[in-house]
C-alpha cells in the first residue's frame, strides 16, 4: 500500500530554515518512505507512544500514521531538539 503525507501548515517554513541540501535530503527520505516503506524509522515510546520518527542524518521527522495510508507530519527537528 502506497502511503501519502499530510503536511502541517508550517512545514514549508520549517524546511526553509534548514540548509537547502539538507531539506532536499529530508524530502527525498520522506518520499522514499511513502513509496517503499524503507528508511530509518522507529516507533517511539513513552509520551510519544503512537508516533514514529524518520532519521535523516542529524534531523528527525516525527509523524503519526493514520488509517487509510495517511502519514501526518508532526515535527522536523535537529536531533538535539527532537525529544
Amino acid at each position: 500500500m502506497k502511503l501519502h503525507f499530510v503536511f502541517a501548515p508550517g512545514f514549508r517554513a520549517e524546511l526553509r530554515r534548514i540548509e537547502r541540501e539538507t531539506a532536499l535530503r529530508i524530502l527525498r527520505a520522506l518520499h522514499r518512505y511513502a513509496e517503499t516503506g524503507e528508511g530509518d524509522v522507529k516507533a517511539l515510546e513513552g509520551k510519544f507512544t503512537g508516533v514514529h520518527r524518520l532519521r535523516v542524518g542529524d534531523w528527525r521527522v516525527r509523524f503519526r500514521r493514520v488509517p487509510g495510508g495517511a502519514i501526518h507530519r508532526i515535527a522536523v527537528e535537529n536531533r538535539g531538539q527532537a525529544y
